[in-house]
C-alpha cells in the first residue's frame, strides 16, 4: 500500500484491489498506517482517499539508519574475530592442544 501511495493519492478501494481484500480489511490497514502517522485520510461523499506522509517515513528511515551503523558495525567486528579465530586454528599443528 506504501508503495502504491507513493505514486499519489489513492482511494480504499484501489488500495485494497492488488491485495484481492475487502474495503473493510484495507480500512483497517489505512488505519494502522493512519496511527503511526504514514498515511494521512481525506472523505469526499462516500469515497476515502489516502496520501503519504513523507515527512514520517523521512524519520523512520533515520531511525533505521543510525541501527544499521549500529549493526554493520558489531558484523564487522564479530567478523573481525572470527577471521582470527579461523587463522588461530590454522597456525596449531593437529593434535597440538591449544
Amino acid at each position: 500500500m506504501i508503495a502504491r501511495l507513493a505514486d499519489g493519492e489513492r482511494s480504499i478501494g484501489d488500495l485494497a484491489m492488488p491485495f484481492a481484500m475487502s474495503f473493510a480489511g484495507a480500512s483497517k490497514h489505512v488505519r494502522v498506517l493512519e496511527d503511526a502517522g504514514i498515511v494521512r485520510r481525506r472523505r469526499a461523499g462516500r469515497v476515502h482517499y489516502c496520501s503519504l506522509d513523507a515527512a514520517r517515513l523521512a524519520e523512520a528511515q533515520a531511525w533505521l539508519a543510525r541501527y544499521e551503523r549500529f549493526w554493520n558495525d558489531r558484523l564487522d567486528a564479530l567478523a573481525v574475530l572470527l577471521r582470527a579465530e579461523d587463522s588461530a586454528a590454522e597456525a596449531t599443528p593437529e593434535g597440538a592442544g591449544p
